[in-house]
C-alpha cells in the first residue's frame, strides 16, 4: 500500500490503457480509459453526463453477469467482489465516479469501460489489492467477461428505460388519470356549452368534456405498456456483432433471468441479437408512445388553461388553484403555471422524439452508434412526463372548481342551442333564427317567435339543454 499512499499525497496515480499511461485522480475508482474519454470529449460539462439510471442499470447487468460467469467457472472470490462493487453502483454510492458525458462514442463503449473500471477497482479494494493494478480483478477479463460494449450498453439502455417507465412514468400517468376521472365524475351534471373550431357549439356536460381527457390518459398508458414487451428483450449475449463470440451457450438466457430477478421486471433474452445491436426500434417505439402522450397532455393542459382564462376577461368556466404570484409588475395576477409546465414538457418530449427518431433510423450494418443519444432522450421523456403528471394532478387538477354562474351565463347566451330545432323546423329556418338573433342582439326565443317559425311553448319544449346531451 506504499504506492497508494504516495499516490494519495500526489492526488493521482498512474494507470495504463492500450494507448499508454495516464494520471488518474487518486480518490476515484475509474481508470485510464475513463480519463482518456474526459480528455477527448469535453462536450457540455456536468449537465450532459450519462444519466444515472443508465449507470444503475449497468450495475444490475454487471452483477448478473458476474453471477452467471461464476456458474461458468469464474473464481467465486472475484465474482463475489464484483457483485459487492456492483451493488454499490446500483445503490448510487459511487455516482461521483462516473464523469463521462453522453456525447462520446455512439456505442457507449467508454461508459461501459467506466463502469468496468469502477467495479474492478472497487472490487480490488474490497479484496485488499492496489487500485489500478487490475489484479486480482481485471476490468475487461473479469467485469466485462462474456460481454462487449456493443451488447452491454443496449442491455443497460433497456434496463434503464423499463425501470424508469415502471417507477416514474406509469405511476405518474395513473395519478393524473385518476385525478381527471374524479373531476369527470364530480362535474357529471354540470351542463355547459361546447366549442368546436373554438366557436360556440351544442351543449355537453363538463363531465363529458373531462371524460375525453380521462380516455386520453387511459389510452396513453395502454400505448406505453404495449411498447414494453420489446423493451424487455435484452441484447446481452450478442457480444460484438450479435454472434455471441466469447460467450457460453446459455449465458444470454441466464443473464436475462438474473436481471429479471434483480429488477422484478419480465426481462428475457432478445430472440435475435443482430437486431438487438444494430437497431433500437424498441426504444423508438417507446419514444413514439411517449410522444403521443405528450400530444394528449398538450391538449388537456391547453383546454384547462383556456377554460380557466380570466378571471374576468376570459372564458372563466373553470376556477384553477392559485399557487403563486403570477407577475412581477401586475399585483394580484395569478397564472395557470401548472398548465404551462405541462405544455413545456410536452414540447420537450416531442423534440426528444425527433432526436430518438433520427438516432434510431441511423443504425449502420451490425451496430447502431447513436445509443447514448437515444437513451438520454428516452429517459428524459419518461422522467419529465411522469413528474409533470404528478405535479399537474396535485397542484392543479385536484383543486379545479366549476364556475357554475359563468357556465350557465355562457350557455344561455349561445346561439347554437338552435340546433335542437333542426328536426322540427329544418336546418334553413333554424339557421335564419340564429343569424337574425346574432345580428339584432336578441335571444333565440324572441327571434324564433318574431319570425313566426314557432310559438313560445314550442320553443320551451324543444330547446332544453339537458335533452341535448345524447342520442334520443
Amino acid at each position: 500500500m506504499k504506492t497508494w499512499s504516495r499516490a494519495s499525497q500526489d492526488s493521482f496515480r498512474i494507470e495504463y490503457d492500450t494507448f499508454g499511461e495516464l494520471k488518474v485522480p487518486s480518490d476515484k475508482y475509474y481508470g485510464a480509459q475513463t480519463v482518456r474519454s474526459t480528455l477527448n470529449f469535453k462536450i457540455g460539462g456536468v449537465t450532459e453526463r450519462m444519466p444515472i439510471p443508465v449507470i444503475k442499470a449497468f450495475g444490475i447487468f454487471k452483477r448478473a453477469a458476474a453471477e452467471v460467469n461464476q456458474d461458468y467457472g469464474l473464481d467465486p472470490k472475484i465474482a463475489g467482489a464484483i457483485v459487492k462493487a456492483a451493488d454499490e453502483v446500483i445503490s448510487g454510492k459511487l455516482n461521483d465516479h462516473f464523469p463521462l458525458v453522453v456525447w462520446q462514442t455512439g456505442s457507449g463503449t467508454q461508459t461501459n469501460m467506466n463502469v468496468n473500471e469502477v467495479i474492478s477497482n472497487r472490487a480490488i479494494e474490497i479484496l485488499g489489492g492496489k487500485l489500478g493494478s487490475k489484479d486480482p480483478v481485471h476490468p475487461n477479463d473479469h467485469v466485462n467477461k462474456s460481454q462487449s460494449s456493443n451488447d452491454s450498453f443496449p442491455t443497460a439502455m433497456h434496463i434503464a428505460a423499463a425501470t424508469e417507465v415502471h417507477e416514474v412514468l406509469l405511476p405518474g400517468l395513473q395519478k393524473l388519470h385518476d385525478a381527471l376521472d374524479a373531476k369527470a365524475k364530480e362535474f357529471a351534471q354540470i351542463i355547459k356549452i361546447g366549442r368546436t373550431h373554438t366557436q360556440d357549439a351544442v351543449p355537453l356536460t363538463l363531465g363529458q368534456e373531462f371524460s375525453a381527457y380521462v380516455q386520453q390518459m387511459k389510452y396513453g398508458m395502454a400505448r406505453i405498456k404495449a411498447a414494453m414487451p420489446r423493451v424487455y428483450e435484452l441484447a446481452a449475449g450478442g457480444t460484438a456483432v450479435g454472434t455471441g463470440l466469447n460467450t457460453r451457450i446459455g449465458f444470454a438466457e441466464k443473464v436475462a433471468a438474473k436481471v429479471a430477478a434483480l429488477t422484478g421486471l419480465p426481462f428475457v433474452t432478445a430472440p435475435n441479437k443482430f437486431e438487438a445491436l444494430a437497431a433500437h426500434d424498441a426504444l423508438v417505439e417507446l419514444s413514439g408512445a411517449m410522444n403521443t402522450v405528450a400530444c394528449s397532455l398538450m391538449k388537456i393542459a391547453n383546454d384547462i388553461r383556456f377554460l380557466g382564462s380570466g378571471p374576468r376577461s376570459g372564458l372563466g368556466e373553470l376556477l384553477l388553484p392559485e399557487n403563486e404570484p403570477g407577475s412581477s409588475i401586475m399585483p394580484g395576477k395569478v397564472n395557470p403555471t401548472q398548465c404551462e409546465a405541462v405544455t413545456m414538457v410536452a414540447a420537450q418530449v416531442m423534440g426528444n422524439h425527433v432526436a430518438v427518431t433520427v438516432g434510431g433510423s441511423n443504425g449502420h450494418f451490425e451496430l447502431n452508434v447513436f445509443k447514448p443519444l437515444i437513451i438520454k432522450n428516452v429517459l428524459n421523456s419518461a422522467r419529465l412526463l411522469g413528474d409533470v403528471s404528478v405535479s399537474f394532478a396535485d397542484n392543479c387538477v385536484v383543486g379545479i372548481q366549476a364556475n357554475i354562474e359563468r357556465i350557465n351565463k355562457l350557455m344561455s347566451e349561445s346561439l347554437m342551442l338552435v340546433t335542437a330545432l333542426n328536426p322540427h323546423i329544418g336546418y334553413d329556418k333554424a339557421a335564419k333564427i340564429a343569424k337574425t338573433a346574432h345580428k339584432n342582439g336578441s335571444t333565440l326565443k324572441e327571434t324564433a317567435i318574431e319570425l313566426g317559425y314557432l310559438t313560445a311553448e314550442q320553443f320551451d319544449e324543444w330547446v332544453k339543454p339537458k335533452d341535448m346531451l345524447g342520442p334520443k
